[in-house]
């Protein structure tokens, strides 16, 4: 059985629910790369239809308002320090010897 909302039919459950809901997810999480101005301004966006959602729908403010209190992953930040290198060996495991001609 296939679930299709509002006439599309949802890949993952992101699409489901921003579908089933009719709200942007990324717009309540935010994402990992961000700058701090991008998260201001999309933050007060969020807290106006927060506002909106709160008169129209209840249930999905409530859910909408648990989403702007969850963090985005954070991606690994460089440490500073250079990257390990590997020594390379060959394929088979033996060394390469060469002799020479007296």
């Amino acid at each position: 059985m296939k679930t299709i909302v509002a006439g599309r039919e949802p890949v993952t459950r992101t699409e489901f629910i921003e579908l089933a809901l009719g709200i942007d997810l990324e717009l309540f999480t935010g994402t990992a790369t961000e700058s701090p101005l991008d998260r201001a301004a999309r933050l007060d966006v969020a807290k106006e239809v927060l506002a909106e959602l709160r008169e129209s729908n209840p249930e999905t403010a409530a859910y909408a308002a648990s989403l702007l209190r969850t963090l985005p992953l954070q991606q690994p930040r460089p440490s500073g320090r250079r990257p390990r290198r590997t020594v390379r060996r060959p394929a088979n495991g033996c060394t390469a010897r060469t002799a020479v001609a007296a």
